[in-house]
């Protein structure tokens, strides 16, 4: 007596994609080695393993059968894929880069389901490697007891777009500890959670280059150029250039010193021969910033004595200047004597003919009239 096809498709709650996609590759694969001839009333083991019953390999009632339970075990797949996909956590893939002192973002989102309370959702942020607390909320409100307290007072969350699925935290104050790793998770009858990298930054000084204080140099002699800057972070790259743009960076020695907020000084010093009138160039690249500063320093004629002095072109002008403007001093100081030496001379000499003529006026007064 023949058998009428048969469904027993069971989709367990556990049952996930990997597994529904392999069902599928089984039906597809199921051939017709059991049976004994086309008209065979009793379906093979083959096919009562995969709970599909039929009355023969060639027959309507198998071919729609098998199409039949792949067309339903195609669309369970693509509905738990599609469960699976619609609550998710999205942050940025690029780094973040923070301005020390300055406040950031730090963006999370999430896609709600459904419309939900807030009594319902819970955010976490923790930092990666350690796991510590950096900003929790759950319960419709904030809860801080956990959190680390080097982020006291620096944290929230932006409550009025949690509802829309914003979950960023805000971050004031950056400080170079919070370089690192930082975790969003959301929970929504479910949890997902994501990761982003902050890199903190901050700008170096205006570097300047100045000279070993050795006096006894020479042609020929080895000295130092020592470029320095302060206040940055992360470590800054430095690069040598002669006058002609030559690199000379391989002559180079870098030193770092982090102060009590971690910002670094940098100092690099090139070893260099002296030679008379040439130009060095010394150029410092924040990597996180790709800002530049530079630095020059001229190597100048030997004097008499064959010593060398270094000395930077705004001290150069600085210097002319200087000698400019005392030279028109002494220039103006001499015409103003000058004019106070004409003067006095030309008193004296009235001074002296007042004298004259007193003299004689005096004489004739006393000479006797003759009768």
């Amino acid at each position: 007596m023949g058998l009428g096809p048969v469904f027993t498709l069971v989709l367990g709650r556990g049952l996930g994609p990997t597994a529904l996609a392999w069902m599928g590759t089984a039906v597809l694969s199921v051939h017709c080695s059991g049976y004994h001839d086309a008209n065979a009333s009793t379906p093979s083991p083959e096919v009562f393993l995969l709970g599909l019953g039929g009355t023969g390999c060639g027959s309507p009632w198998h071919r729609a059968s098998r199409m039949a339970l792949l067309a339903l075990l195609l669309s369970s797949t693509l509905l738990v894929f599609c469960a699976h996909a619609i609550f998710e956590v999205q942050v940025p893939e690029m780094p973040v880069v923070a301005l020390y002192g300055k406040d950031v973002i730090l963006n999370c989102s999430f896609t709600p389901t459904e419309p939900f309370n807030l009594s319902d959702l819970s955010v976490f942020w923790q930092l990666t490697d350690t796991k510590r607390t950096v900003h929790s909320f759950w319960g419709n409100q904030d809860q801080l007891t956990d959190q680390l307290q080097a982020f006291a007072n620096r944290t929230s969350l932006f409550h009025a777009e949690l509802q829309s699925g914003n979950a960023s935290l805000l971050l004031r104050d950056v400080q170079v500890a919070d370089d690192s790793s930082f975790t969003c998770f959301v929970g929504l009858k479910e949890y997902s959670s994501a990761a982003l990298l902050v890199q903190v930054a901050a700008p170096y000084s205006k570097p300047q280059v100045t000279s070993d204080p050795d006096s006894n140099l020479r042609p020929g002699d080895e000295m130092s150029l020592i470029c320095v800057a302060h206040g940055g972070y992360p470590e800054a790259v430095v690069i040598w250039q002669d006058g002609a743009g030559r690199n000379l960076t391989d002559n180079v020695s870098v030193s770092l010193v982090a102060n009590q907020e971690g910002l670094f000084s940098m100092q690099s010093i090139l070893q260099v021969m002296v030679e008379p009138n040439s130009v060095y160039n010394c150029t410092l690249v924040n990597p996180l910033l790709g800002d530049e500063g530079h630095a020059s320093a001229t190597i100048t004629a030997p004097s008499v004595a064959g010593l060398s002095s270094v000395f930077p072109p705004e001290a150069l002008w600085v210097t002319v200047g200087l000698a400019v403007c005392l030279l028109g001093l002494l220039i103006a100081l001499a015409v103003i004597l000058r004019h106070k030496i004409k003067e006095s001379c030309e008193e004296a000499d009235k001074a002296e003919e007042g004298k004259e003529l007193e003299e004689d006026e005096s004489k004739t007064a006393m000479t006797p009239l003759k009768s």
